[in-house]
């Protein structure tokens, strides 16, 4: 075969070579021009440009799997646990007179807690255009070290004013590490496959090492809320400036590394050959949901915004959110007020995480499992943190081990929010359309965490009635939700059967099949598009 009738894949490094036959480019030639359209995804770029690679096998696929766990989980993870310490390290600060070194009376401490998710409902706007229009890695990056500066700032803050003002940016810089990593989830991973990341992701668990690692929020804070404890009293600081000048400084070096190691989609990840890369595009085909296109389309962000099941799950998120905000605030304080001291205190509320993580993970393993049911496991796990707040409203502060135990089911309310949230994520087809659901689910997000602290009112305390029954109402809103969903997602797909006939599958070794599904269509554009419910 002449040179002028084989041509030979880019390749990078010590990339295997794959020849490709003249009959092989010409097809190519149209893909390629289909997927340089202005409507193309940047994944139907790449498999134009750079493919076709021959098929891949199913071990093959487990082992790019296998990977991408192995890289993006733990990334992804950390970032989380140090955004999520510096969210609850509030809590624990007050235990180390955080609330009588800074003057703060009435609602002055509610308010702090509120103000995070006031800043994280205004730095949504910004941050979902810019990830959509910027690499979202380094986006991610970047807002991560501007919410460790703030933290690192609050230390040196010693009046209610000053640190109102450093919450709210804190709250606005976070604002996008919910949806940012909802999308880096969505664009590695396929829909059968997210559940289960989010519940590694959400809970802090991961399973890809022989020892099972459990990170958290609330042990590594509780642990470093314990420590700080044996710093002396006549140190030249107060406790809880040691606790954020340590947390920030691990969070500023930590997002220092991901700038160099965090990527923006399978297109550009440092640890997949070119081959990998080829196919962790290709197998995501099947999601119907592109994986990124820096092109802001109108239609879509409209469709977004009129889309019934959106607003269900913006409620569902405000609904199961109104208890994380005040768990979050005033958590430490709840067993501080059963009569244990700050460090016993401190340490008590360690298991809130491994249970929180438990039962986030065990719900995105079933919901992975029972095909077609996620809605009801959603339903089924929000009866567990229902039963515990019941139980905390019911039994008598006298019965502390009840109310403990109480307590501690409450913290299960993260297993619905991150059952949930993989809905969004494998029902959202279009760039634009992606990142403006993202967005409205996080003003239900912030709108929650705004709203607990308030509903636990200083002049309750210690028993917070007003928080337990609000949290009480809030689950079975939740519930309701969950299954109004279902009825609208099996409603749009039985719709969809009527006008367009059973989906076809997509056929990931079919070239001209690949490049239309990654043309950055919305869900409800695509005749084969089927939600889960």
């Amino acid at each position: 075969m002449s040179s002028a009738e084989e041509k030979k894949m880019p390749v990078a490094g010590e990339d295997a070579i794959h020849p490709v036959t003249s009959n092989q480019v010409a097809r190519g030639d149209d893909n390629i021009k289909q997927a340089q359209s202005k409507e193309a995804d940047q994944a139907a770029k790449f498999l134009a440009s750079v493919g076709p690679f021959p098929p891949m096998t199913p071990e093959q696929e487990k082992a790019i799997v296998r990977k991408i766990d192995r890289w993006m989980i733990p990334l992804l993870l950390f970032m989380g646990l140090f955004a999520a310490v510096d969210k609850v390290q509030l809590a624990t600060g007050a235990l180390y007179g955080f609330k009588e070194d800074n003057n703060l009376h009435g609602q002055d401490y509610s308010w702090l807690g509120s103000i995070l998710s006031l800043g994280m409902l205004v730095g949504i706007w910004p941050s979902t255009y810019l990830i959509h229009r910027l690499p979202a890695g380094k986006y991610l990056s970047a807002c991560s070290m501007c919410w460790s500066l703030m933290t690192l700032c609050i230390a040196a803050c010693h009046n209610w004013a000053g640190l109102m003002v450093l919450r709210f940016l804190m709250g606005v810089f976070e604002a996008i590490i919910s949806p940012g990593a909802t999308l880096l989830i969505s664009v590695f991973w396929k829909k059968s496959e997210q559940p289960i990341r989010n519940g590694k992701l959400k809970t802090m668990v991961s399973d890809m090492y022989p020892v099972i690692m459990t990170v958290f929020s609330s042990v590594v804070n509780g642990f470093l809320s314990w420590v700080i404890g044996k710093i002396p009293a006549d140190a030249p600081l107060a406790r809880w400036q040691y606790l954020y000048l340590l947390t920030g400084s691990m969070n500023v070096l930590y997002s220092i590394f991901m700038i160099f190691y965090l990527p923006d989609s399978p297109i550009n990840a440092h640890f997949l050959t070119v081959e990998e890369r080829w196919h962790a595009v290709q197998r995501l085909a099947e999601n119907r949901t592109g994986i990124d296109s820096s092109e802001w389309k109108w239609d879509q962000a409209w469709e977004a915004v009129l889309d019934v099941k959106i607003w269900i799950m913006f409620f569902f998120n405000i609904a199961v959110n109104v208890p994380n905000g005040g768990l979050i605030t005033f958590g430490a304080l709840i067993i501080n007020n059963l009569g244990f001291d700050a460090q016993t205190s401190a340490l008590l509320s360690m298991p809130n995480g491994v249970i929180s993580s438990a039962s986030g993970f065990l719900a995105s393993y079933l919901a992975a499992k029972w095909q077609g049911r996620r809605t009801f496991v959603v339903m089924l796990a929000t009866l567990v943190p229902l039963l515990g707040t019941a139980l905390v409203y019911a039994l008598p502060r006298s019965s502390t081990g009840g109310q403990m135990f109480g307590l501690y089911l409450m913290y299960c309310y993260w297993a619905p929010y991150v059952t949930a949230i993989s809905l969004p994520q494998a029902n959202t087809a279009g760039s634009t359309k992606k990142v403006v659901t993202y967005g409205i689910l996080l003003l239900g997000y912030g709108a929650g965490n705004l709203i607990g602290p308030q509903t636990f009112r200083e002049a309750q305390a210690p028993t917070y009635t007003g928080g337990t029954i609000a949290m009480l109402s809030c689950y079975c809103t939740a519930i309701l939700l969950m299954g109004l969903y279902f009825i609208v997602a099996r409603l749009e797909n039985h719709r969809k059967d009527k006008k367009y006939g059973k989906a076809h599958q997509v056929e990931k070794e079919n070239m001209d099949a690949l490049v239309e599904v990654y043309q950055d269509l919305s869900d409800k554009k695509q005749e084969d598009f089927r939600y889960t419910h």
